[in-house]
Parts: structure tokens; C-alpha cells; sequence
């Protein structure tokens, strides 16, 4: 059985019937979480960071999840279908608490360049602190099949969001979000290079420096 059915098979719940919140689908598929399901919610991914902080993937059980953020395990199934759903879910919430962060204290390159550069690299330093929690959520991120589509799509829009908060960009053109989205790839493999034990610190700051020069080749005016 390859790796990514294994992982589908022992962590989804043949019986349950995804109805997961706004938050994960969009308001078009169901409307907004109250105050309570959103206290629930957090709740979780407060649980599911800690389990894998302190374990990584393989430590983040659904039963242990319920248990940790006091819901019942069918309720944590309509929000989350699977394991991968919630872990993809957390890194979302990561990279919002991140951007947060990030708001707070502003990147201080001369160009947009060195900003995003600067950013990814804070980010990165961010998940470095804890390897186990970024591990994690990375194989989830690698296993996400169709079904887990929505919670990718909020990934990538909120990592989306950071670099172009850094490049002080409110209207890129097509060719600076098709540069973002190189940026973006980038930064994940170089996650999973490093998580891996194939790539150092260093290297993974070059490689991050380099590809953000493509922010500048496509600024307008340039060819």
C-alpha cells in the first residue's frame, strides 16, 4: 500500500461525513463559526501543535486530540475528516499567528526584495524552534490529497499574504504573483531539505535569497 493511502486509511473515519466549519471550507459551504465553535476549534489546533511539538507526526492521534482539547471525538471529526485535514489546519494557523508576529515588527530591507527574504527567514528560524511541530505539519502539507484542498488553499494564501505584506505590495501584477509563487515552492522544499538533513541553515538562506530576486526582475517597469 503506498505511503499516502497508509496514511489515509489510519487516520480518516470511513463513517464520518466531513461538515467541517467556514473557517476550513469557505462561507460559501457553511456559514461563519460561532463564538463557541471558534473557542472549540482553537482548542484543537492548540492540542494538535503540543502533540506534535512534542512527537511530531506520529504523535498526533485523533483520540489523543479530543481528549487534550476536552471535545468528543465525533465532534472533532466534523471538523476535522482526518489527521492530515487537521495538521494542514495547524500550519495555517501557525502562518497566521506568524504573520502576526511578523505585522508587529516589520522587516527592515531596503528592498523587497531583501523584506521577503528577511521574512521567509524569520518564519523559517520560527519552525526551526520546534523541528517536531514543523515535521509534522510538512508531511501533512506532502500527503494532502484532493480532499484536503481547501486547508492547502489556505496555506498557500496565507503564506501568500506574508511575502506580499514584505514586498509592501497591495496590487501585484501577474508576473510578481508568478514570482511569489516560485518564492513559495521554494520555501517549502527548502523546509523539507532541512527537516530532511539535506540542506544547512545557510544553505537554505542562500537558496531563499536568490529566488527573491525574482521580485525585483519582475517589479513593473522591468524586462
Amino acid at each position: 500500500m503506498p505511503a499516502q493511502a497508509k496514511v489515509e486509511a489510519s487516520t480518516a473515519r470511513p463513517s464520518a461525513k466531513p461538515a467541517t466549519p467556514a473557517r476550513e471550507h469557505g462561507p460559501a459551504m457553511s456559514p461563519p463559526l460561532t463564538e463557541r465553535q471558534e473557542a472549540r476549534r482553537r482548542r484543537i489546533l492548540r492540542a494538535t501543535a503540543q502533540l506534535a511539538g512534542r512527537g511530531g507526526f506520529d504523535a498526533v492521534q485523533m483520540r489523543e486530540v479530543a481528549e487534550s482539547s476536552q471535545v468528543a471525538l465525533g465532534t472533532l471529526y466534523r471538523y476535522f475528516p482526518s489527521k492530515v485535514h487537521l495538521l494542514v489546519a495547524t500550519m495555517q494557523d501557525q502562518l497566521e499567528r506568524m504573520h502576526a508576529t511578523l505585522r508587529k515588527k516589520p522587516p527592515a530591507g531596503e528592498s523587497p526584495a531583501e523584506r521577503v527574504a528577511e521574512t521567509l527567514m524569520r518564519a523559517f528560524r520560527g519552525l526551526q524552534r520546534e523541528p517536531h511541530l514543523a515535521d509534522a505539519m510538512v508531511r501533512a502539507l506532502t500527503f494532502a490529497d484532493r480532499s484536503v484542498s481547501p486547508e492547502v488553499e489556505q496555506v498557500s494564501r496565507q503564506t501568500t499574504a506574508i511575502i506580499l505584506d514584505a514586498m509592501g505590495q497591495d496590487d501585484p501584477t501577474p508576473q510578481q504573483l508568478s514570482a511569489v509563487r516560485v518564492i513559495e515552492h521554494t520555501w517549502h522544499a527548502a523546509l523539507i531539505t532541512w527537516l530532511s538533513g539535506r540542506a544547512s541553515i545557510a544553505q537554505v538562506k542562500i537558496d531563499i535569497e536568490t529566488v527573491c530576486r525574482l521580485i525585483d526582475l519582475t517589479a513593473p517597469g522591468e524586462s
